[in-house]
Formats: structure tokens, C-alpha cells, sequence
């Protein structure tokens, strides 16, 4: 793909005829791929890389890299301009930018280049968890100061950040998202919509209830896997929503020991995810080693020997452990 800034009007119509050319793509295509893709043109994957495994991104046909790049890090504007050109490197290509600052940021860096990335945006202190923006009206000016302010015509995903536990929103409130997310998508400000939420029942609620929902964020850690009765997947398998997962390293709290150690945790974690074929880790990513890091990640073995699994099992009982208050919360999110 070339670099050239693509108008509104233009991606609504290349939307609509790659829709409908990815329409067979299910499975995965790349390195280390666990089902298979079928005919998938792999010119339509920016930043395709054949060292990278890319998977479909539900009922939105994006096909997506296996790792994705999350939004919160400590890098300063130069640093993450560095991280976002080796995620292009490495066939990365998709981008979640979860705050104002986050959004300008990273549009700066993929600045002359927009069409080698998807790019996710939210900006979530003025969204649904604050009490003045839960309506329609007020979550699209937000969605038009937050395009404006980081000099965009339009997002690939608009994924609205949603109640943590605590709460949940009423239905009112949830309609007022899908009405604007809908709305959104008319007007041509963002190609895909979703939303972000630690409730786990809330989410089903509103995949079942709501077809306009594409995607869904909510975590994932080492500790993670299906429920064995009343699971999330089966919903989002039925309704073909995309699903991404959050906070894979348990908010850092799985790493320890030297660099090298938490290197290896690192990839044994995303191994882990990987293999249960659930959702598509977004890890923060604070310097050009984390992304080679989840790189390296994709070509190797998918499945766990005995040996790693106990060595993954003690880091995270240690991670359960060692989470600070504000991240109990992810015990949650244990059966999912």
C-alpha cells in the first residue's frame, strides 16, 4: 500500500469491496498459523510480513497481526515514533491509542505512512465511565475533538472505554454507545466500532443484544482461559465479533529477574495466548526490544512443554500475587 493520505470517501468505498472480496478469510495466515486462511491476498494486509502470523479480525475482515501493539506506554514521542516503525517492520499492524495524549501521539508517528497500520482510538477520560459523556451527542463530539485534535479524518476502530467492575451501565446508556457508534460509521468517522470493558457479562449482554458491535477489548492474562460453563467465546464466535485481549503481562506484574528473564516471560505468556486461539494480544510496548520481543514470540512453538508450563504457572501465581490495589481487580478475568 502506498503512503498517501486516504479521504473519507475513498475508504468507505475500498471498505465496501474488500469487505466483500475477504468475505471467505477465516482462520489465520503466517508464521506459525494454526488453521487455515484459504485464498487470502496477502497485499491487502498492510505491513504484511510472511515472519508474522495474521488473523481475522471477526465480522470487520481486517486481518490482523497476532500480536498488536497497545496504546499505554511510557515512551516519549521519538520513542514510540522508533516502536511504531519496528511494529512495521516486524508486520505488526494494528494500533489501540486509549486516551487524548495516546491518539495525537501516535497519529504523529505514523504520520505520511496511515495506511501501513489500523489504528484504534478511545478517548476514554471522556467517555461512558464519565458520567457527562453518555450520550450519543456527547460521545461524537468527543469522537470529532479527539479526530480533529490528532489532525485525523477518520479511526479504523472507534472502541468506546467502557464501566470497570463496580457497575454497569443501564440499558439507556447502552444504547446511547450504539446509537453512537452507528453513527459514527455513517458518517464515514470510523470504519469499525466496539468497545472496551472489564464485565464480562456485561459484554455478553451487549454482543448478543447489539449485532452492530465489530470488536470487543477485555483481559486476558497467563491465568486466563475459557469458563467452563458460561464462557464468553462461544457468544463472540456466534455473533463473529473480533476479540482483543488486554493486559497480557498482568500489568507488568509477571516479570522478574533481568532482562533476559523477562524477556522469556514475555514470550512464554504471549505463547500461552496464543495458543488458546481466543483472543489477539494488544501488550504495551515500552522500547524497540519488547516488539522484537513479541515478534520472536509469533515464529516460535505454540504449545507449552511441561517444562514451560510450570515454569509459566509459578510467574503467575506470582503475578496473581504481587498485582498492586488497583489491578485485583484481574483476578477477575481468571474463567472468561
Amino acid at each position: 500500500m502506498d503512503d498517501a493520505r486516504v479521504t473519507r470517501r475513498e475508504f468507505m468505498g475500498k471498505s465496501a469491496k474488500m469487505a466483500a472480496g475477504a468475505a471467505a478469510c477465516f482462520g489465520a495466515v503466517g508464521a506459525g498459523a494454526g488453521a487455515s486462511a484459504g485464498a487470502v491476498d496477502t497485499s491487502k494486509i498492510p505491513s504484511y510480513n510472511p515472519n508474522m502470523e495474521y488473523r481475522r479480525l471477526g465480522k470487520t475482515d481486517l486481518m490482523v497481526s497476532a500480536v498488536c501493539l497497545g496504546g499505554h506506554s511510557r515512551s516519549n514521542q521519538k520513542e514510540r515514533t522508533e516502536i511504531i516503525s519496528r511494529c512495521l517492520d516486524a508486520g505488526i499492524n494494528y494500533d489501540d491509542s486509549c486516551g487524548f495524549g495516546e491518539v495525537v501521539r501516535d497519529a504523529k508517528a505514523l504520520k505520511g505512512r496511515r495506511e501501513k497500520m489500523y489504528q484504534a482510538l478511545s478517548h476514554c477520560g471522556h467517555e461512558v465511565r464519565n458520567k457527562n459523556y453518555r450520550t450519543a451527542k456527547k460521545l461524537m463530539e468527543v469522537l470529532d475533538e479527539t479526530l480533529k485534535g490528532s489532525n485525523q479524518e477518520y479511526t479504523d476502530l472507534w472502541r468506546i472505554t467502557c464501566y470497570e467492575p463496580g457497575g454497569r451501565h443501564t440499558f439507556n446508556t447502552s444504547c446511547e454507545i450504539v446509537k453512537a457508534l452507528e453513527t459514527a460509521k455513517k458518517q464515514g468517522k470510523a470504519r469499525f466500532v466496539g468497545f472496551s470493558s472489564h464485565d464480562r457479562r456485561w459484554i455478553q449482554f451487549m454482543i448478543e443484544y447489539f449485532p452492530q458491535v465489530e470488536v470487543v477489548l477485555f483481559p486476558f492474562t497467563t491465568m486466563s482461559k475459557a469458563a467452563p460453563t458460561d464462557s464468553l467465546f462461544p457468544a463472540l464466535k456466534k455473533r463473529d465479533v473480533g476479540a482483543f485481549g488486554i493486559k497480557p503481562y498482568g500489568a507488568g506484574s509477571l516479570f522478574q529477574g533481568d532482562q533476559e528473564e523477562r524477556d522469556r516471560l514475555a514470550r512464554l505468556a504471549l505463547r500461552y495466548i496464543l495458543h488458546s486461539n481466543t483472543v489477539i494480544p494488544i501488550p504495551g510496548m515500552n522500547d524497540v526490544a519488547h516488539v522484537d520481543t513479541a515478534a520472536k514470540a509469533v515464529m516460535e512453538r505454540r504449545k507449552l512443554d511441561l517444562k514451560e508450563q510450570a515454569e509459566l504457572q509459578d510467574a503467575s501465581k506470582r503475578m496473581w500475587a504481587n498485582l498492586p490495589p488497583n489491578y485485583q481487580w484481574l483476578k477477575n478475568w481468571e474463567y472468561v
